[in-house]
């Protein structure tokens, strides 16, 4: 089955940025120059190139034109996406390691964030994500146990806790806190870097209609990933 003309689109302008031919900031072809190209309408040519900026592929700057965007991995701290999604999304492959999956007792420094008692257990998980089969993101998760009673029955390398997660709590509120960090020795080795490598790390609490459901901290290396997004007013 072949793709639909605007996937065509969207595949040549991957393919000419994984080649390198295309180099961060390099301006790409207009609407009207894709349309000729490919021999499609406008409006597809304008949703190939809309498809990749929701993505962070690409961006666009009305009177000035389209852009390779900065080849860092780019997340919003104004939404939640999914993290395979966003890796997908750029062309590339995910993979998950699982590093821990248990049931513990709720840390006293995280009781005020859920409301609970020292003595209930919740759930934690320790994942890996890479893209393109380096070290991305180390996500650290704390669970509420009574909101998602069978996390621990899941297999995180096929689906993601965010993924899980929003289908069976889904979401209505979050708060972010985001700050530059020298990591751990551990945290270092897992995600490749050297001691001394600043790391990008976003501690997200999420709720559902049902209370707190998750505290979860994201770590990245600094060069490797950014947050961005776009606000209209």
């Amino acid at each position: 089955m072949s793709l639909p003309k605007f996937d065509v689109i969207k595949q040549h302008i991957l393919n000419k940025i994984e080649l390198g031919q295309w180099p961060e900031h390099h301006k790409v072809a207009s609407e009207n120059e894709l349309a000729e190209q490919f021999g499609v309408s406008r409006m597809t040519a304008r949703r190939a190139l809309q498809d990749l900026t929701d993505i962070n592929v690409l961006v666009r700057t009305k009177g000035v034109g389209t852009f390779v965007a900065s080849l860092k991995s780019q997340s919003s701290p104004l939404e939640i996406r999914n993290i395979a999604d966003e890796i997908h999304g750029r062309g590339h492959q995910h993979q998950a390691k699982l590093i821990q999956l248990n049931a513990t007792f709720l840390p006293q420094a995280l009781q005020p964030l859920f409301g609970l008692t020292l003595e209930e257990k919740i759930f934690y998980s320790e994942i890996l994500h890479l893209e393109n089969g380096q070290p991305l993101q180390l996500e650290q998760r704390y669970i509420n146990a009574h909101i998602a009673p069978d996390y621990l029955a899941q297999d995180f390398t096929q689906i993601t806790p965010h993924e899980y997660l929003s289908k069976v709590a889904p979401l209505t509120e979050a708060t972010h806190e985001i700050e530059a960090i020298i990591a751990t020795s551990e945290i270092n080795r897992l995600l490749d870097i050297s001691n001394q490598q600043p790391c990008l790390q976003v501690k997200r609490r999420t709720w559902s209609s049902q209370g707190v459901v998750s505290f979860a901290i994201l770590t990245a290396p600094g060069d490797k990933y950014r947050l961005g997004g776009h606000l209209t007013f």
